[in-house]
């Protein structure tokens, strides 16, 4: 069997799983992901949507744009997962929502030009001034 990845929300009542590699992992710096999350960035890690699964409860849904589906836990808020038009056989993990995110390592930066230019993480990384996948 290869990688398996599980994670869920903080309060445990949604939970997944991924069977599969988790194949980018970057550090979001656009607004939106600020504003949803509340934090200074998001780290996503990209996997198939055929590598996905739901496994415990039904997570919220948000449109937050007209191509992208964000996916939330409606008791605690933990934000865990969004989808987009723009990579319809991909969906995107947020990397801390995973039972061991220490084992996943960030690869680049996206969405440099909404960076806070107070924030300095991974410098070392490339970084992109939007996403270019």
């Amino acid at each position: 069997m290869g990688e398996v990845h599980e994670g869920g929300c903080h309060c445990g009542a949604v939970r997944y799983r991924v069977a599969g590699a988790l194949e980018d992992v970057a550090h979001c710096h656009c607004s939106v992901c600020r504003r949803v999350t509340g934090g200074l960035l998001v780290t996503w890690a990209t996997v198939r949507c055929e590598d996905f699964q739901w496994l415990l409860g039904t997570p919220q849904r948000y449109d937050s744009s007209a191509s992208c589906v964000r996916y939330f836990c409606s008791r605690c808020g933990a934000h865990m997962a969004l989808t987009t038009d723009l990579s319809p056989e991909s969906i995107d993990i947020t990397i801390t929502t995973l039972d061991a995110p220490e084992q996943v390592q960030p690869r680049r930066h996206i969405w440099t030009d909404s960076r806070l230019p107070w924030v300095h993480l991974d410098e070392q990384l490339p970084g992109e001034p939007g996403e270019t996948l």
